[in-house]
């Protein structure tokens, strides 16, 4: 049956140029659930592998995102639950670190068991959706892909459907400083039980689920409409299996159009779970590709800002096909259906090509029960106000890497060279003050550094020692000397060391003589040298051997 899909659903067609991000971690496809386990993170690293060797990576921003910190997760989810994430290691399943109602109480097992690096995992899911979020607020992006996120089973204390933290939700959160309503769509076969439940009693956010009837989570019932501010901002399109490209185009367009007229969302979050194609190992629908691609195209063509991110999809393959081909809709460019050789070509066969066709599975949803369905869900959108305001208040703060530096931090662990250089104080935010003690560098007529300290040791630290050895070091003619001529010495071939901190890898005390020694092109003799910096590094006077004349070249 002919879809009537539009050419721009296809990639195609001329539309206005829109700013893209792609937000993808390296490290999401090293992640495993377990043997036997249908969800796979390797997945993501296939779609990307299609990304990158189509070449679409040329015509987007390729983020990769800061991991999410346990105190941004506990912006929705409980301390308890997320310090408990963090902790968990598989070797304390079934032994002492773990009793069964510590499991219950979480509701970890089967369907979500524990694997090693199970919070990195989450972390990097939950920091691409926060990052995509913060790009959209920042107005640096139009439209923003986190393939690694969509985990919308994830609940506020526990663990449920391979999902452990709830990405969405953390990213709606953070829309929700900047945009008065978000809408939230979701395409999983699943109902997304975890966006709904969080936003269920407000009207700020709008969540329209389109999924299968009685399968897993057992929730999304057509009466199920949110309670108190939020009645009638939950949407649920509960659909029987079968369900084929046209029957989901006839339905899905009309309601979103309807709420996008009505609650006119400043940010849209559209969930993709791949596992509404046909012949997924989980699903039962009989989707295409393109068919499920043109939902993306639809909420796309509305112009406002989106946040694309995954879900569910266990034939992985597919959903490699299927997200590569939807990233390419969004960006309006047209794939030429024969793949590209990539590392994981031979997942592909035996066609070897972008397209994921419906079957012949028999459609349990007929005409009339789909045009019931849609009349009473825009009946229920007809008793919301139309676009809801909020009360104008400021904008809080802007979270940043800092709020983290001191959390959980581990000496004996070697740091990442982007934390190293985030701890240097640039130049330009130094200066004087009071526990300076009047110390200052000052520049002389030869444009070379010179101290205005009479002692230029380091007063700061209150250490005796090293002050005295420095002091000897600058030059005074005799061990007895108090107040050395600095600019005489100078004259003499020596060079004072400006007041500041050893450099990296020296000792506050026994390297004074190599921070402060400068090239000239007057020199001491080796001896003198010597003598010089071994009489430093004891922290004692200079010997009668540093006395001795100085020869020049």
């Amino acid at each position: 049956m002919t879809t009537g899909f539009s050419s721009f659903a296809l990639g195609g067609g001329a539309t206005q140029k829109q700013r893209i991000s792609y937000f993808y971690d390296e490290d999401v496809g090293n992640y495993n659930y377990g043997l036997g386990h249908p969800m796979k993170p390797h997945r993501v690293r296939m779609c990307h592998s299609l990304v990158t060797n189509y070449g679409l990576y040329k015509k987007m921003d390729v983020i990769r995102p800061k991991r999410a910190s346990a105190r941004q997760m506990t912006r929705f989810h409980n301390d308890e639950y997320v310090d408990f994430l963090y902790r968990l290691t598989p070797d304390m399943v079934g032994g002492e670190g773990m009793s069964e109602s510590t499991k219950h109480l979480f509701n970890l097992g089967d369907d979500c068991p524990v694997f090693d690096g199970l919070f990195e995992f989450c972390s990097i899911s939950a920091g691409g959706s926060i990052a995509a979020a913060n790009k959209l607020t920042r107005g640096e992006s139009d439209i923003a892909i986190n393939w690694a996120g969509g985990l919308h089973h994830a609940k506020k204390t526990e663990a449920s459907g391979f999902c452990y933290i709830n990405d969405i939700v953390l990213a709606i959160l953070e829309l929700l400083r900047y945009h008065q309503r978000v809408l939230y769509i979701d395409i999983d076969i699943h109902h997304g039980d975890g966006v709904e439940e969080a936003f269920y009693t407000t009207d700020r956010v709008m969540t329209a689920s389109f999924h299968m009837t009685e399968f897993f989570p057992g929730t999304g019932k057509l009466e199920e409409t949110g309670i108190g501010k939020g009645k009638n901002y939950a949407v649920n399109v509960p659909l029987q299996k079968g369900m084929d490209d046209w029957s989901y185009q006839n339905l899905f367009e009309p309601i979103i159009k309807h709420i996008m007229e009505w609650y006119r969302p400043g940010a849209v979050v559209l969930q993709c779970g791949a596992d509404s194609l046909a012949g997924d190992k989980l699903g039962c629908f009989n989707l295409s590709m393109k068919g499920h691609a043109n939902c993306v195209a639809y909420v796309k063509s509305f112009g406002v800002p989106m946040i694309v991110v995954g879900g569910g999809g266990y034939t992985i393959r597919n959903v490699a096909r299927a997200w590569t081909f939807e990233t390419a809709v969004l960006l309006n460019e047209q794939l030429p259906e024969q793949l590209p050789y990539n590392p994981y070509f031979e997942y592909y066969g035996p066609e070897f090509r972008l397209d994921v066709p419906a079957n012949n599975m028999k459609n349990d949803n007929t005409p009339e029960d789909l045009n019931n369905l849609k009349a009473q869900i825009i009946e229920n959108l007809r008793h919301i106000p139309c676009a809801p305001s909020v009360q104008m208040q400021e904008v809080p703060r802007d979270y940043t890497s800092s709020d983290d530096e001191d959390e959980d931090v581990d000496y004996d662990t070697r740091i990442s060279r982007r934390l190293a250089d985030s701890r240097i104080v640039p130049d330009s935010e130094l200066s004087d003050s009071e526990d300076e003690d009047g110390r200052r560098n000052i520049h002389d007529a030869n444009g070379s550094i010179r101290s205005s300290s009479p002692a230029v040791g380091s007063s700061r630290a209150g250490r005796a020692t090293a002050s005295s050895a420095l002091h000897n070091f600058a030059g005074s003619p005799s061990a007895g000397n108090s107040s050395p001529n600095i600019l005489q010495n100078r004259k003499a071939g020596s060079v004072a060391p400006s007041d500041t901190a050893p450099s990296k890898g020296s000792s506050a005390q026994g390297d004074w003589g190599q921070a402060g020694s400068t090239k000239s092109t007057k020199t001491t003799s080796n001896a003198s040298n010597a003598n010089i910096n071994a009489a430093a590094r004891r922290g004692r006077a200079v010997t009668a051997a540093s006395q001795r004349p100085q020869s020049t070249k």
